[in-house]
């Protein structure tokens, strides 16, 4: 029997141990992809207790936590973190392969330098130990991101931010750059507060949105004001795919109808969504921005507890696949306006991997690996979910050429996911090359998918 979360846990071979020794263990880390808050990193937020840092956000644990019945007074009630991080381990109890427990003992190990499994038996010890450790320092938001090695963050931001906190570390000694996300803008028209909230896109640039052209003048402004604080990076979540074109009178029928304090129907709505998308990904395109495509979550299933605590509490789940006929159609429609800018598609029902990465290629061209299937996401970033991920890229195009891990995430300890998916890596490419199925000498390889291919995909 192994050592618990030895050395070469997850790597299944010799071949595997010496490409990540050699190859992936030292690599830097650029997060691309994040939820990490801005002010908090700016303020180096400091942590007292491990409880907090693990379970004030963390909608993953809370899932976990609600589905071995903890009651929600430990989860996002008025417990105290001791408590909760009590709940929490006996939950990891029952949850052998989820990715909870590797992150857990990973994060343990690494960070806290303790190497022993943690539930109801060991909980006390742990957090008392693990306090101590944060109590001795290195545990702010900044020596966390110093000591995992991160050299570019890229937070998600509203095009009506001010991105004052941005502004603030432009001389830190880790990139931290905005991300452009319009989400509110391309699909929420129908959302309650529309009407206040484009109230507030209009004075980030001083202007009072009055029409239809006004809001796109006024959003290539802000898209220009994101660039010239190093952004790079755009970000969309899709639920669903547009099923038809959309042009700019039903996008300006939309707009007018909601500025008259009417609702949008849905086949109006997403002939709206259509048309948006294509404006901003042709406008990416001028500017060398890389847009990202987050498709197929059904959030917010769970009406009662929607109620009670809002979004990102951990009731969304996987949605139905979506269509290769409706995302060829998109891309080909933005091919023909102007340039399809590089772009990485995710999709949470990782069913349709294959059609994906098949689907990609066929716009591929330019840049290498311009059109990238992105990371296992979410309900995907789980061993198994890692490895399909991997061997979808493999088998439909060009493993070598991809821009590698991101974290997705409100923590600041989960850096140690960039560990967790090398060493898978490192298992899959190492099995090859046990097997006589590649070459020995691929070290560049594993170098490249680790950081340097995201290094030179951005820009950075």
């Amino acid at each position: 029997m192994k050592k618990f979360f030895g050395d070469d846990v997850l790597l299944g071979s010799k071949a595997a141990q010496k490409l990540y020794e050699n190859h992936a263990k030292a690599q830097p880390i650029i997060d691309y992809h994040c939820h990490l808050n801005p002010k908090e990193i700016a303020e180096n937020k400091q942590f007292t207790d491990i409880g907090e840092l693990w379970l004030a956000g963390d909608h993953y644990k809370w899932r976990a936590m609600r589905q071995n019945g903890v009651d929600e007074a430990y989860i996002t009630g008025s417990a105290s973190y001791e408590e909760k991080f009590r709940k929490f381990a006996q939950t990891l109890a029952y949850a052998p392969g989820n990715p909870l427990y590797y992150w857990a003992h990973m994060e343990l190990k690494q960070l806290f330098g303790i190497n022993r499994p943690l539930n109801d038996k060991s909980a006390a010890a742990i957090y008392r130990e693990a306090n101590e450790k944060i109590a001795s320092g290195g545990f702010s938001a900044q020596d966390l991101i110093r000591r995992c090695g991160v050299k570019v963050i890229c937070t998600t931001d509203d095009p009506a931010d001010d991105l004052a906190y941005h502004k603030q570390m432009q001389n830190l000694f880790v990139k931290v750059l905005p991300t452009f996300r319009p989400d509110i803008i391309c699909f929420g028209l129908n959302r309650d507060d529309i009407l206040p909230y484009l109230e507030r896109l209009g004075k980030s640039e001083n202007t009072e949105i009055t029409s239809f052209p006004v809001l796109l003048d006024v959003l290539e402004k802000r898209l220009d004001y994101f660039v010239s604080l190093g952004c790079r990076v755009t970000d969309h979540a899709l639920n669903t795919l547009p099923p038809e074109k959309g042009t700019f009178e039903d996008a300006s029928r939309a707009f007018e109808l909601v500025k008259n304090g009417q609702k949008v129907d849905k086949a109006l709505l997403d002939r709206y969504t259509d048309f948006m998308t294509r404006f901003f990904a042709v406008r990416y395109a001028k500017r060398g921005m890389v847009m990202q495509l987050h498709m197929a979550p059904l959030r917010n299933v769970n009406s009662r507890l929607f109620a009670r605590l809002g979004a990102d509490c951990g009731i969304d789940v996987v949605g139905d696949p979506v269509s290769a006929a409706h995302l060829a159609r998109i891309f080909d429609e933005i091919q023909q306006e102007g340039e399809l800018p590089k772009t990485i598609v995710y999709c949470l029902n990782n069913t349709v991997n294959d059609m994906l990465s098949s689907l990609l290629g066929a716009f591929a061209g330019d840049t290498p690996g311009k059109m990238q299937l992105g990371s296992a996401w979410w309900f995907n970033d789980h061993v198994d979910g890692i490895r399909a991920q991997i061997h979808a890229l493999a088998d439909a195009g060009l493993l070598g050429r991809f821009i590698g891990m991101l974290t997705d995430s409100r923590s600041f300890t989960s850096y140690v996911r960039f560990d967790f998916f090398r060493r898978i890596l490192c298992g899959e490419v190492g099995a090859w090359v046990e097997n006589g199925e590649f070459d020995p000498d691929c070290g560049d390889l594993i170098e490249a998918v680790s950081y340097r291919n995201a290094k030179e995909y951005f820009g950075f």
